[in-house]
């Protein structure tokens, strides 16, 4: 038991931020619709691109893939996930899982895009070498995605987020950004409520040390 002027404060503290991170499990609900139409898709770093790196290199820094559905000029809904890499091992599984075959999928000319035809989706590619505007011109939806999302880490959360809990910040920011329009923002809190009875219980020490349990075989919900 903690003990201390401060223990009370120390309490309330860690039992918010651990129903917070429940809270953010249940914010990606189970067989949600893919992403459209046109989708643009990029990459960032949360944090900053690391100096002196090369490509699309990183070591410290969390590399984030954003798909942002086209709806006009403006922004429909958006898909995020922490990479470990560029590569196509990493960026190919995430728009399959984000984006409806045969949609079309913008992209600029990096390689680990290639693969995207023949997963069956029409890859419209915008060389960024040479071009006179610049990227957040040529794929104006995602990086407005992408700038509000390190706003949003930086300002609400002061850059305080792990990489092992950048994932369910990256839902949060997702469930928050798709429902932005919404008019009824008790019914979207009564929708959480109701997908957080529906998923699988999660313990704070599972929540603190995630990597722990990613060795293990996730059990179904009631099963012993």
């Amino acid at each position: 038991m903690e003990t201390g002027r401060n223990a009370p404060q120390r309490t309330v503290r860690e039992t918010a931020w651990t129903w917070l991170h429940k809270f953010r499990r249940a914010m990606v609900r189970p067989g949600r619709d893919l992403l459209t139409g046109r989708v643009e898709v990029d990459e960032c770093y949360v944090g900053g691109l690391e100096e002196g790196l090369p490509g699309r290199l990183n070591l410290k820094k969390a590399l984030v893939v954003v798909a942002a559905q086209e709806d006009g000029p403006g922004i429909g809904r958006i898909r995020l996930r922490q990479i470990v890499d560029a590569s196509a091992e990493s960026l190919v599984p995430f728009v399959r899982d984000s984006v409806v075959p045969g949609s079309v999928v913008h992209t600029d000319g990096w390689l680990g895009y290639l693969p995207l035809e023949k997963n069956g989706y029409a890859h419209d590619v915008t060389f960024l070498r040479g071009n006179k505007k610049t990227p957040s011109e040529l794929l104006p939806r995602v990086h407005r995605v992408i700038s509000l999302l390190k706003r949003w880490l930086m300002g609400t959360h002061q850059g305080a987020v792990s990489h092992k809990h950048l994932d369910y910040y990256l839902d949060e920011f997702t469930f928050r950004f798709n429902r932005r329009r919404s008019t009824s923002r008790g019914k979207l809190f009564f929708r959480l409520v109701q997908q957080a009875v529906a998923v699988e219980p999660v313990p704070l020490d599972r929540i603190l040390h995630p990597e722990a349990y990613a060795k293990t075989k996730p059990q179904p919900v009631g099963a012993t």
